[in-house]
C-alpha cells in the first residue's frame, strides 16, 4: 500500500472572526488523486491555499512526505518549489513565450542551467501536448492552451504533489475537455493531486477519493461510487441533486 503523503491534521482557518475551515483532518496517500467537492464558500480554495502556505493556517498540522511545513522555521520557498499549484486564472508571465514561462523557476529557484531547464520544460511542454507551442506566447494562445502551459510549468518543478484550484472554471466549455484529459493523463501516470473541481465526470472517472466539505467541515470522504451513488450524509445528497 503507498505510503501517507500529505497528513492534515485538525486544520482551522480563521478570518477574522469568520472560522473557514473547522478541524480539517485528512490522509492523503502518495499517488491519490483527491477531488474536494461542495458550494461556494464551502472552504475548499482555503484548504488548498493553506497546504502551500498562501494561507496562513491559524492552527493545526500540515505534513507532506513526512516534513512538517506549518512549523517555524520552514523553508517557505523550498516547500512551496516541491508543490505545484495550477489556479483559476493562468497567471502566465504575458512577456514570455511557454518555454520561458517554464523555465524561468528551473533558472531562479533550481539554479538549474538554461540548456538543462529548457530540456526539462520541453519535455513538460511535450507531455501536456504543446511542444510545438514552445515559442508562442500567452496572448497567442487558447484559454486551453495557457491552462496546459500553466500545468507544464508546475511540473517542470518535479513537485511532489499537485494542487489545482477550479483550473477549468476559467475556460470556455469546448476547451475544458483538453486541461481535463491533460489532468486524467496525470493521474495515471501516478501524480498525487488535490483537486478543487466542479466537473463531476472528471471526479468519478479520475479520483481515488472524493471529499464533500460544507461551512468549513468534511461531510463525506470516500470513493468516487460510493459518494455519487450512495451519499450518507443528507447535504451531500442535496449538493449532488442540484449539479447531476
Amino acid at each position: 500500500m503507498n505510503k501517507v503523503w500529505v497528513e492534515i491534521d485538525n486544520l482551522h482557518k480563521y478570518f477574522g472572526k469568520n472560522e473557514v475551515l473547522k478541524g480539517i483532518n485528512m490522509s492523503i496517500r502518495r499517488q491519490d488523486v483527491v477531488c474536494l467537492l461542495g458550494p461556494s464558500g464551502a472552504g475548499k480554495s482555503t484548504l488548498l491555499r493553506c497546504i502551500n502556505r498562501l494561507e496562513e493556517p491559524t492552527s493545526g498540522r500540515i505534513t507532506i512526505d513526512g516534513e512538517e511545513i506549518t512549523g517555524h522555521g520552514v523553508d517557505l520557498n523550498y516547500m512551496r518549489s516541491e508543490i505545484g499549484m495550477v489556479f483559476q486564472s493562468f497567471n502566465l508571465f504575458p512577456h514570455l513565450n511557454a518555454l520561458e514561462n517554464c523555465t524561468l523557476a528551473l533558472i531562479k529557484v533550481r539554479k538549474m542551467r538554461k540548456r538543462e531547464a529548457e530540456q526539462r520544460a520541453r519535455d513538460m511542454l511535450g507531455q501536456v501536448g504543446l511542444e510545438n507551442k514552445a515559442d508562442s506566447k500567452p496572448k497567442e494562445l487558447s484559454g486551453g492552451q495557457q491552462q496546459r502551459v500553466a500545468i507544464a510549468r508546475a511540473l517542470s518543478m518535479s513537485p511532489k504533489l499537485m494542487l489545482f484550484d477550479e483550473p477549468t472554471s476559467a475556460l470556455d466549455p469546448e476547451l475544458i475537455g483538453e486541461v481535463l484529459d491533460t489532468m486524467i493523463d496525470l493521474a495515471e501516470k501516478g501524480m498525487t493531486m488535490i483537486v478543487v473541481t466542479h466537473e463531476m465526470g472528471f471526479a468519478r472517472k479520475a479520483a481515488t477519493r472524493v471529499a464533500v466539505l460544507d461551512h468549513g467541515l468534511i461531510l463525506e470522504d470516500n470513493t468516487p461510487d460510493k459518494v455519487f451513488d450512495a451519499p450518507e450524509h443528507p447535504r451531500t445528497r442535496e449538493f449532488l441533486s442540484k449539479i447531476l
